[in-house]
């Protein structure tokens, strides 16, 4: 595997399990699959000591073909806003999930390695409230050959949409951080719109 033949898919299924059993189902063309607010359904009851009634299990959806990474939730205010899914044929680049280098619920960073080479990729929820950028623009760490860092930022400004006329001090945050990994953003090819939704640019990739 060639880095630069990385096929990837980035996805907000804003909590749609539906849709996250159907990429896995019908995406394995792909080679990496980014989701951001995926949901995190009740799945069964397990016995616990403190509950007679059980603790209830709760997990993402899952797939035979794909290695799931994300944080293990803390309790039920604690779920993960990102998971990453990697296609099993990639399994001999080995993995892992840096919990030990970013440790953030709505930051997924993975890394694996590539002709004796260790190369990163970050899937990034950054809420309303702008959490994890926050989180990132006040940690500070030295990652090198990060190649993709995206996410839905939630942050509409004029710099990436045209047809919003404003800018926002937080995207300057935002180039600062991805500057500081070496990654630019990247212009789409194809630009496309949904219908009724065209000042709502916030899905974005570095390179």
């Amino acid at each position: 595997m060639i880095v630069k033949n990385l096929k990837i898919f980035l996805q907000n299924v804003r909590k749609n399990s539906l849709i996250v059993n159907t990429l896995l189902e019908t995406l394995n063309q792909f080679n990496i699959i980014l989701i951001q607010e995926p949901l995190w359904p009740k799945i069964r009851k397990i016995p616990s000591t403190l509950n007679s009634d059980g603790k209830p299990l709760m997990s993402t959806s899952h797939y035979p073909n794909w290695i799931s990474f994300t944080r293990i939730p803390l309790d039920e205010k604690d779920f993960p806003k990102v998971i990453t899914y990697v296609n099993i044929h990639l399994s001999s680049l080995h993995f892992l999930f840096c919990k030990n280098i970013i440790n953030h619920r709505d930051i997924s960073l993975i890394f694996f390695f590539n002709n004796n080479v260790c190369f990163y990729i970050m899937n990034v929820y950054s809420d309303s409230s702008h959490t994890a950028l926050k989180y990132l623009k006040d940690t500070e760490v030295n990652i090198d050959n990060i190649i993709l860092m995206t996410s839905d930022f939630n942050i509409r400004n004029s710099l990436w949409n045209s047809s919003f006329p404003f800018h926002s001090s937080l995207s300057n945050d935002l180039i600062i951080i991805a500057d500081s990994f070496n990654l630019a953003l990247s212009t789409p090819t194809n630009l496309c719109y949904t219908a009724g939704k065209s000042n709502s640019v916030i899905d974005l990739m570095f390179l």
